[in-house]
Formats: structure tokens, sequence, C-alpha cells
């Protein structure tokens, strides 16, 4: 039997293809067992209009053998086979696909009812990757006499007539040797070739079978001392389905309950808690999918490392394409769990990633306004359990309002919810709903925690006016209202850097003329500081307080202790430009005032470092020196 060589340069495609097309070698089960359902699919379809084929849809099935002593697996299936002439033509010219052929042998109607998974016709060949020989038996239906194609690998192949018994098709592939770089005698271990079925082709439609062993408790019929009878354990192997065939997905509610779904979104996350929300799709159009997603019950404390992320998998006909497809959500949902499977995907010639991104986009915007509405849904059924998945996942969404430019803000900004007391959290659009008529701007105070921020003292005249104030606490609160500028045409504004629009213009003339009027004072108050406020003003916000800490320019304080987390030195080292604001009608700061124009500057210069030092404190800004802030406060007794 002569050698012959690979047709139209499929030496050098089968050597790129091997070593480039695919990047991961566990693949090579998903194709071959692709390629076996394919068979088993036409003969299955030839079957409704030919009465000759002797099979039902439940004889069809693909056998896995693993002979680990000849360093070989088989994968058999019962399908439609192949002749001697499409087995050389089909195999010996690399990206030929007898798939593609045969649905396009179809008319338009009778095509669109056939899933075929195989069409590039390069899946068989990543059996070469595990493989140093592999060898094809294969019998076509309709016909006496079989094929037997070998290779191994580059070099050629060898096509000749073979007895094949029964119609289908025989992969044999002789696995490689171990090297330092590569176990490849892993890929023997039924365990292994398990695990690869359940991760890729666990929704194959045709049973997968295979020979497993399991231990199996007897009684050897001899007696112990007590005269009880003896038992000792057997190894047992028996033929088993090791794959799911219809996933939960692909049936219907009336065959699938919310709880089924559940149960398997547990044992398939290993989540001990439920989801909090669950979002079933199935679409039929230009682009048909069906979809099941779930919000998990807790954010997971690792979930933005690695294989802690979440993630949507994506099936093409029930073979996995992407275990984390990063292209179907944005980031703001990349919290969301849960499977799409789509038959109309144009897949690219490894089948790991996709050709053309506007199918997934047009996918993932459907999916997107499902995963809104259902939130949406939730936050106005279920308050107290919306607040819990805020709690859990708002961070992300707050990122979302944030990213690109804020390109995604109007999309996210009806789902984020702000604390107005410590006990109630509301949108942005019930906010402006609650807003009386005489309030002009959306009122908010950043700090550190709740507490804090409900406690500044430039809080105290929006409340005194019957003001609702929003109360950030988050990293990315400020970031987040500044990337949405506005609601409902109504401006934010931060009580503590901003204009509050409480002053009429005499009102605001009298203050400027307050400011120059104590002008010698202020600018001692800032001297004596040495620089640790860029300004010194009177105050127009203090009702009760006597001091409190405003900045000036871009950077808030909330923001300088968020840089000072910062990934960069430059980051870290960015400040706020800090200004002491003193309430002129505050006793404390009528002593200052009096030591100043009584001539005892050194009473002023530490009362004035005693005022600063409160306001940082209300602040929440670290005391540089309590020792020092402590002795100025002791020597006024």
């Amino acid at each position: 039997m002569s050698k012959k060589q690979f047709k139209a340069e499929s030496k050098r495609l089968l050597d790129l293809m091997i070593n480039s097309i695919y990047t991961n070698k566990e693949i090579f089960l998903r194709e071959i067992l692709s390629n076996a359902s394919d068979a088993i699919d036409k003969l299955c379809y030839l079957s409704l209009t030919d009465d000759k084929v002797g099979l039902n849809r439940d004889d069809f099935r693909i056998d896995i053998l693993v002979d680990k002593e000849a360093r070989t697996i088989t994968v058999r299936d019962n399908g439609i086979g192949m002749s001697l002439a499409e087995a050389e033509s089909n195999l010996g010219v690399i990206a030929r696909s007898g798939s593609y052929q045969f649905k396009g042998e179809m008319d338009k109607e009778q095509s669109e009812d056939l899933s075929i998974i195989g069409q590039f016709g390069v899946g068989f060949y990543s059996a070469f990757m595990v493989s140093d020989k592999v060898t094809v038996l294969t019998r076509k239906y309709g016909e006496s006499e079989g094929a037997k194609w070998e290779s191994s690998g580059a070099d050629g192949y060898t096509v000749a007539p073979y007895e094949k018994e029964s119609v289908g098709t025989d992969v044999i592939m002789h696995i490689k040797p171990d090297t330092e770089e590569e176990i490849f005698g892993s890929y023997l271990e039924k365990w292994k070739i398990k695990a690869l079925v359940k991760k890729y082709s666990d929704y194959v439609r045709w049973p997968i079978r295979m020979d497993m062993e399991r231990q199996e408790r007897y009684e050897t019929g001899e007696k112990d001392d007590e005269g009880k009878p003896k038992f000792d354990y057997r190894t047992v192997t028996e033929n088993e389905i090791i794959n799911s065939m219809v996933p939960i997905w692909q049936r219907g509610k009336n065959e699938v309950t919310d709880d089924d779904c559940i149960r398997w979104y547990k044992e398939k996350n290993r989540d001990r808690k439920d989801p909090c929300a669950l979002i079933r799709v199935s679409v039929e159009g230009s682009i048909s999918y069906k979809a099941m997603l779930f919000v998990p019950g807790e954010e997971n404390e690792n979930a933005f490392l690695g294989d802690n992320k979440g993630g949507v998998t994506l099936y093409s006909n029930g073979v996995m394409i992407m275990e984390k497809c990063d292209k179907l959500l944005h980031d703001y949902f990349e919290f969301v769990k849960g499977v799409v499977d789509s038959p109309d995907l144009s897949l690219n010639i490894s089948r790991e990633i996709l050709q053309h991104d506007r199918q997934l986009q047009l996918i993932g915007k459907n999916l997107e306004k499902k995963i809104k509405g259902e939130l949406e849904k939730m936050m106005k059924e279920d308050r107290p359990k919306y607040e819990t998945f805020f709690r859990n996942f708002g961070t992300h969404l707050k990122a979302g309002c944030c990213d690109e430019y804020g390109r995604y803000k109007d999309f996210l900004r009806d789902l984020l919810i702000f604390y107005t007391s410590e006990d109630k959290q509301i949108t942005l659009k019930e906010y402006v709903e609650n807003m009386p008529e005489s309030q002009k701007a959306i009122y908010y105070a950043s700090a550190d925690t709740l507490k804090h921020a409900i406690s500044l003292p430039q809080c105290e005249s929006v409340r005194s006016r019957g003001y609702e104030l929003l109360y950030l606490t988050g990293p990315l609160d400020e970031v987040v209202l500044e990337n949405l500028m506005e609601q409902d045409g109504k401006r934010f504004c931060n009580v503590v850097t901003d204009d509050l629009g409480f002053e009429t213009e005499e009102e605001k003339k009298a203050a400027e003329e307050r400011d120059i009027e104590n002008k010698e004072l202020l600018d001692f108050v800032k001297e004596s500081l040495g620089g640790a406020v860029t300004a010194v003003r009177l105050s127009r916000k203090l009702a009760a307080m006597p001091c409190c800490l405003t900045t000036e320019g871009g950077i808030t304080l909330e923001m300088e202790r968020y840089f000072r987390r910062g990934p960069s030195e430059e980051m870290r080292k960015l400040r706020a430009n800090r200004v002491l604001e003193l309430n002129a009608e505050h006793r404390a700061v009528q002593a200052l005032k009096e030591a100043f124009e009584s001539g005892d500057k050194e009473k002023a210069a530490n009362l004035a470092k005693i005022l600063e030092t409160l306001s940082e404190m209300m602040a929440g800004c670290e005391v540089e020196d309590p020792a020092s802030f402590v002795s100025l406060v002791a020597e006024l007794f």
C-alpha cells in the first residue's frame, strides 16, 4: 500500500493546525466526539425517509474505548460512515468538510432543521496534538465495503478497502509517549476522559458510553469468629452513559421548574446559597439562542480573581465553545453566571472563538436588558432583597457608570441606590420625586462610613431646611455622581465643597464684606497653620459647629483617601487642597478673635491649631501628632 501525501499544501496546514490553531490540547476529544455526533445526525436524518436504516433514535450511540497497554483511545459511532472515496476525499484534504457538504446539498428549509457542528473539516486533525498515529475504520450506510485510513501526521496517509462488519466509524488514536513537558498518558485515564466529556461534550445529543469501574461490596461466603458473614470488595465494570445529553436550559418551563434550575446552578457552581435571581430566555429569529442566567446570592470574596470571577459559558448545539465568554456581557454584569446556547454562531476554525462579534453583541444586548429588567422587578417587588443584592454587587454597577467615560451610565443609573438615613436607601429618581419645590439640587455628603457622613457639620444647613441628603460611603460614589452629572435636570451638590445655593445676592455680598473685615485674622490663622491648609475663610454653611474642613479644586477628601490606596506612588501622593472654614458666631472662634485682637498671638495661634485639628477629626482625617494636640487642649485649663 503506497503512502499518499496530503493535498493542497495540506502538510504545511496540518503542521500549522497542530501547533497553532488550537490553544488547548484537551479539546481533541471534543472535536472527535462532535464529528461522531454529526455522523449520527446525518444517518438519523436519513432514517426519517429511509426505512431501510433499521435503527430507531434510541439505537444511536457513541462509544469510547480506552486501552492503556496499547496506549489507544477509540471513539466509535454508528452514524452514516464514509466510503473509500469519501475517506480519501474528506480526510486527505484538510479543511474539506463532509458535514458542510451534506448540509449544503439540502434545500434551505431542510438544512435549518439539522444542527451540524463540524463545518470546517479540521477538527479531526486535532487528534494529532496528542496522537502519533490515527487510524480510521469506517463503512458508509448502504455500502458493503468499508475503508481504512491511517496517518502518522504530516508525512502523509494511507487509505485502503477494509472489511467492517457494521456501519459507522472508529477513530483510533495512538497516544504519544510522555515527555518532560507533557504527560500524554493522562488522557488514558478514564476519570480524565470522563472529565473532558463532562466539560466539553456533556450536552452532545447522543449517548456517549464508556466502561467504568467501581468498587462493589459482596459477601464472601465465609463466617467470622462470631459466625457473622464476611464481606469483601471487588472491582465491577459497567458500561455507563457519561454525558447528560439534553441540557436543562433546552427544556421548556413545563418540563423543568425554577427549583430544578436552581438546584442545577448550586451543583454546577458549588454554591450552597440560592441565587437571588433566575433568568430564562428562549429566542427564535435571525439569531436563535437559549439562555439560563443566575445572579448569585452573595459575592465571592475572590470574585475579581481568575477562576473565581463570574461568567457565562457559551455553547453551540450543546458543545462548549467558551467556558467564560467575556464578550457576552459587559463587566458591570460580570457577576452573572449561567449558559448561552446558540446554533447560529459563526465559529472560527478552531471553534475556540467566534468569527463575528456582531452576533455576540446582539445576544449580549438582549440579555443585558433581561438582566436589568429582572433587577428592576426585584427592586420594586422585594426591596430588602434588592438591597442585599446591591450590597453584594453594587460596586460592579458603579464601576460600569464610570467605565469608558460614562458610556453606560444612563443604562445603569436606575439600578443605583444610596443611603438617605441609617436605614433607608433610595434611587436617584425616587430622590428627585421626593424633593420639595424649593429644592434646586441633589445634596450629598461623602465619608468613610454612613454614621460619619451623617455627622458631617456641613450637612446641618441642608437638613435644617427639610431637605434629604445622599450619604456616600463607597470609594467610587463621588466619581459615579460626577459621571452621571445630573438626574432629571437636577445637579448634584457636594455639601462639603460646593455652593449650596441658599444665599441671596445680598447675603453673599454681606459675607464677602465680612471676609474683608476679618482678612487680617484669617491670614494670621493660615500662617499659624504652616501650610496645613490652602485657605481660611468664614463659613456660610455651619450652624452649631465651630469649624469644618472643606476642599477646593478637583480632589475631595474622599478621593484623597481612595488615591492613597492606589497602585502607583504617583497616585498615592495626590492630596486635596484643604480649606478651613470658621463659624464666626461660635464662641470658640470668638475666643480666637479676642486673643488675636488683644495681641496674645501665641494663644491665638494655639487656638487656630486646635480648631484646624478638630476640623480634620470631624472630616475623618488622621491626626498626624495627637500628643501635640492634647498638649494644646490641656493648656486651656
